[in-house]
């Protein structure tokens, strides 16, 4: 293998992994000694370094890392730290306006809405704290009660979920209407 595909092969491995890479494993990732990978990996690190790069290469015992920089970890944190936005699947939408005009209600009353499971949207929900757990239903197995969150009226801009719109009777009377219409065709 020529050395700039080397080095090339050796820097996907870093960056890819993540972590620190033991000698062996970089030796055996472009079929060489691990004498041979040890000074390609550092003609690569010094490359890095004169390079004035934002990320270095770096050695612990027999493993290589890729890292950021030390002088640039202010400009990570500045990323890092702030909120991120969470996009919501369909349906996590749906699952989470059952939930809002629902509450408080099981996940085997949302799924029988749905007509399909919902472990991982319930889940992701929790996650992103849009919904809580709210205590448990009076019942054999005592299943979880979920509700909206503090969260949720924040991010949809309402004071209570009183605040949450509600179909007027001719919009009602759409509903039923197309509901019995798509019972018909299956």
């Amino acid at each position: 293998m020529e050395i700039q595909e080397a080095k090339a092969a050796l820097e996907a491995v870093l960056f890819a992994m993540g972590g620190s890479v033991a000698l062996d494993d970089l030796a055996a990732a472009i079929e060489c000694e691990p004498a041979e990978a040890e000074k390609i990996v550092k003609e690569l690190a010094e490359e890095y370094d004169s390079g004035h790069r934002g990320v270095a290469i770096i050695r612990m015992e027999d493993r290589y890392q890729m890292t950021t920089r030390r002088e640039y970890y202010q400009n990570l944190i500045r990323v890092a730290s702030r909120p991120r936005r969470h996009t919501l699947s369909p349906a996590a939408l749906e699952v989470l306006s059952i939930v809002a005009y629902k509450q408080p209600v099981t996940r085997l009353e949302i799924e029988k809405i749905r007509g399909v499971s919902c472990d991982y949207v319930i889940n992701r929900l929790l996650e992103y704290e849009l919904i809580e757990e709210c205590g448990r239903l009076n019942a054999p197995g005592r299943p979880i009660l979920f509700g909206t969150t503090e969260n949720f009226l924040r991010n949809f801009g309402l004071s209570t979920t009183d605040d949450l719109p509600y179909p007027g009777t001719e919009e009602l009377e759409e509903y039923r209407a197309e509901a019995e219409e798509e019972i018909k065709t299956l």
